[in-house]
C-alpha cells in the first residue's frame, strides 16, 4: 500500500478524535480535552506531511524529469496552492 504510514497516522488520530468526544460527552476538565485536540491536530499535520513528501518523491519527480512543460507547470502551481493554503491556517 503507498501510504501505510499515512494511514496508521490517520487511523491513530481518528481513535483521538473519537477519544475527545467520549471526554465532552463525560464532561471531562476542558484542558485535558484541549490537549487531546491539539495531539489530535498534530497528528493530521503529520500526516498532511507524509502525504507532500510523498507528493513531491513521486508525482512532482516525474514531472520535473519529463518532457512535458504542461505537467511541470500544473504540479508547480499545485505546490503554489497548498503552500498558500497552509500560510493561510497557520
Amino acid at each position: 500500500m503507498k501510504h501505510k504510514k499515512t494511514l496508521n497516522v490517520l487511523k491513530t488520530a481518528r481513535g483521538q478524535v473519537e477519544a475527545v468526544i467520549k471526554m465532552i460527552e463525560d464532561n471531562r476538565y476542558c484542558i485535558d480535552i484541549s490537549k487531546q485536540i491539539l495531539a489530535s491536530i498534530s497528528l493530521l499535520k503529520k500526516a498532511n506531511s507524509q502525504i507532500l513528501k510523498e507528493h513531491l518523491e513521486t508525482c512532482v519527480r516525474e514531472a520535473a524529469y519529463s518532457d512535458d512543460s504542461k505537467e511541470i507547470e500544473i504540479k508547480l502551481k499545485e505546490l503554489e496552492d497548498v503552500i498558500e493554503y497552509i500560510n493561510k491556517t497557520l
